[in-house]
């Protein structure tokens, strides 16, 4: 698909294809396990919230990840378990460093999707942030907590963190809001030393060295609640199977979309939904020849 020259306003930027991609992605090895594949970490759900740490879930065993575990609060546990057929669910531990141990166990961790904003999530995603050395993804109610604790994020290790605001949620981050996306995610991923996903048409990764790319794929049927969760654990399947933050984010955003558009060509965009768009990953895997 071609990127017209208006999407890219001041800051210079790489249009992501699939060439690139193909030759980021990790490759498996024939003698390969499932611990050979990375063993990642979601934090997520709450009551009302219940589907979006099943589809991050779904989303980063599609995309190849070897073990995945949802930790979900305690009253949401029975209907996230029973969405994790091929992932692991646990109850959230009562104690917070408990939490952290497993993080630290995994190869990679998301927080956030379906996560909820009470009193228990808003003390654990700073004591994450600080605590957890690894690699982080930060999605949805992980990003509205981590808006109060923007200090957490700056004391992270630099290019270990990686965000995916969409325009609503960059803003609570402190995001400049200008006509010039590029410009404003550079700066911001350069500033706080993070790799930034800024969602929306033409989605922009923002590197910390100033590097961005600019995503072609995707489309308007992607735009359903849903459809962010599925990318935060492609983003996280990619990062536990060895990928640095980077292109972990560079190579999900453009799979992500390819993706969807493979299941609005079979559903139309009215009525795909991010369902779709998580069975559609491995034939967006295949084209590249992987």
């Amino acid at each position: 698909m071609e990127v017209d020259q208006r999407d890219l306003p001041g800051v210079p930027a790489r249009v992501v294809d699939g060439r690139l991609v193909a030759g980021w992605m990790p490759r498996r090895p024939p003698d390969g396990h499932k611990g050979t594949f990375g063993k990642v970490l979601i934090l997520g759900g709450s009551v009302g919230y219940t589907g979006a740490p099943v589809l991050a879930a779904r989303g980063a065993l599609r995309t190849g990840t070897g073990l995945v575990t949802v930790l979900t609060q305690p009253e949401a546990y029975p209907i996230v378990a029973a969405g994790c057929l091929e992932a692991m669910a646990r109850p959230l531990p009562e104690e917070d460093g408990a939490v952290l141990e497993l993080v630290q166990g995994s190869d990679g961790a998301l927080i956030g999707p379906g996560l909820g904003q009470e009193a228990r999530a808003a003390g654990l995603v700073p004591l994450l942030l600080e605590g957890a050395q690894g690699g982080l993804v930060v999605d949805a109610d992980g990003i509205n907590l981590l808006a109060r604790h923007m200090d957490s994020l700056d004391r992270r290790p630099a290019g270990a963190t990686i965000l995916t605001p969409h325009e609503g949620e960059f803003a609570r981050l402190g995001g400049a809001q200008s006509e010039d996306r590029l410009a404003g995610a550079q700066a911001f991923a350069a500033a706080h030393r993070c790799v930034l996903v800024r969602k929306g048409h033409r989605t922009i990764v923002a590197w910390p060295d100033g590097q961005c790319f600019l995503n072609p794929t995707g489309n308007s049927g992607m735009a359903k609640g849903g459809s962010g969760d599925v990318l935060g654990g492609m983003i996280l399947s990619l990062l536990g199977q060895g990928l640095d933050p980077g292109r972990a984010a560079v190579c999900a955003v453009w799979l992500h979309g390819r993706a969807g558009d493979l299941a609005a060509a079979d559903k139309g965009e009215h009525g795909m939904l991010p369902s779709d768009l998580v069975e559609r990953i491995p034939e967006a895997i295949l084209e590249l020849g992987l």
